[in-house]
């Protein structure tokens, strides 16, 4: 009689368990909230952090997808492939270089870390034939 008790118990806390892993909560992540907007960029590269490109990257309420703009080009879309804690990581590409003329980036890898209005990182850069561009990145939330 224990015995079915313990094993009756057993499998309804494993269904109860279960259950909340299959409906996860539908409100946003904290980051996502946070991250959701317009944000002000620029990148820079060098021992001296020299800016390179200036950006404006606009990240969606529901923090799936964005939209990457540099000055006189068209708006790039872009993927938010991971959010968690203070951190953003966002994919764009291919698209055509804004720093070497005539070739594609083909992945622009970007992990941003916000505080506040300000969101710093890294970005990479994996062009068409093979080079890999690495720099820093610093943002602000538009006003």
């Amino acid at each position: 009689m224990h015995r079915q008790i313990l094993w009756t118990a057993m499998f309804v806390a494993a269904s109860v368990t279960s259950g909340a892993a299959q409906n996860p909560p539908t409100t946003k992540p904290a980051v996502a909230q946070g991250a959701a907007g317009t944000w002000n960029g620029k990148t820079t590269m060098g021992p001296k952090d020299s800016v390179v490109a200036t950006y404006t990257l606009t990240i969606a309420a529901d923090g799936k997808s964005a939209t990457m703009k540099f000055p006189d080009r068209a708006a790039i879309p872009a993927r938010v492939v991971a959010m968690g804690g203070d951190s953003v990581v966002t994919e764009a590409g291919p698209y055509p270089s804004v720093l070497r003329k005539g070739q594609t980036v083909n992945v622009l890898r970007t992990v941003g870390h916000i505080k506040g209005d300000t969101m710093t990182g890294t970005f990479e850069a994996r062009y068409s034939n093979g080079d890999v561009v690495k720099g820093k990145t610093q943002a602000t939330r538009a006003k």
